[in-house]
C-alpha cells in the first residue's frame, strides 16, 4: 500500500491552465506542456512562461526547479518563500527522484545501463551541451521499455540535474531523442519526444514519501504501448 500522498493520473483540476496534480499546503505539483518556458527568458519575447502564468494567478508560487522549454511533465512549484528554501535544499541533496520517459532514434545495447560523461555549454545560442573533460560530472540509468524498427522507448533516471543532461547524454552515445531540433537533424513534426514523467521525495514538513506521476503525454499514447512498471 503506497504512504504519504500519492497522485495519479485522473481527472485533475487545473490551474491557470495546468493539470494540478497535487495540492499541498506548502507545495503543488503541476504539467508543463512541450514547447513552453519554465521560466522567462531575457527579453519581452520571451516573457511568457509557467511561471509568469501560475504567478497571475497566484503571485507567492515561486518555482523550484525547471524543465526545458521543449520538455513537457512535471513540475514542483513551491507556495512561498520559505517552502521554495526547504524544497530547494532537497533537489540540492539529491533526495528529489526523477523518472523520464523518452523516445530514441537508435537503439542502446542491453536492457539498461548507464551513461557517466561530465557536460559542459559548447554553445550559448542555442544552448548546447555536450561532453568536455573539464565539465560537471553527470550520471544517467536508463532502462529500455519497447522497441520498434524505427523507435526505442526508455526510462530514464538523472542522478545529477545538469543542463540539457538527458539530451545531451543520449546524444553523445548516438541515440539522440526524437524530434530534438537541437541534438539531431531531425524534421519530426511535433514535440520533442521526452517528458518528465514521475517525482518522488520525502515531505520535508511530516517526512511522509511524496510519490507524483503524470498522464502519458500524446505521443506515447499514439504508440498504444502497453505501460511498464517503473522498477
Amino acid at each position: 500500500m503506497a504512504s504519504g500522498f500519492e497522485a495519479l493520473a485522473a481527472a485533475v483540476p487545473q490551474l491557470a491552465g495546468f493539470a494540478l496534480l497535487l495540492e499541498h499546503p506548502q507545495y503543488l505539483v503541476v504539467d508543463k506542456p512541450a514547447g513552453l518556458l519554465s521560466q522567462p527568458g531575457l527579453g519581452s519575447h520571451q516573457r511568457d512562461s509557467l511561471i509568469t502564468r501560475l504567478q497571475d494567478d497566484c503571485p507567492e508560487l515561486r518555482l523550484v526547479h525547471r524543465l526545458d522549454r521543449e520538455t513537457s511533465g512535471l513540475v514542483l512549484v513551491a507556495r512561498n518563500q520559505g517552502s521554495l528554501r526547504s524544497l530547494s535544499a532537497l533537489f540540492a541533496a539529491r533526495r528529489v527522484h526523477k523518472l523520464y520517459l523518452a523516445d530514441v532514434v537508435r537503439p542502446l545495447l542491453g536492457r539498461r545501463g548507464s551513461i557517466h560523461l561530465p557536460l559542459a555549454r559548447l554553445q550559448r545560442q542555442p544552448p548546447l551541451y555536450g561532453p568536455h573533460p573539464e565539465g560537471k560530472p553527470c550520471c544517467t540509468l536508463w532502462r529500455k521499455w519497447t522497441q520498434s524498427t524505427d523507435c526505442t522507448r526508455l526510462w530514464l533516471r538523472p542522478l545529477t540535474g545538469r543542463s540539457h543532461q538527458l539530451r545531451a547524454h543520449l546524444a553523445a552515445v548516438g541515440a539522440p531523442i526524437r524530434a530534438d531540433r537541437i541534438y539531431t537533424a531531425s524534421d519530426l513534426q511535433g514535440p520533442m519526444h521526452l517528458h518528465a514523467y514521475a517525482l518522488s521525495f520525502q515531505d520535508p514538513y511530516d517526512q511522509r514519501r511524496v510519490r507524483v506521476r503524470s498522464a502519458l503525454p500524446k505521443w506515447a499514447q499514439a504508440e498504444k504501448l502497453r505501460l511498464a512498471g517503473m522498477g
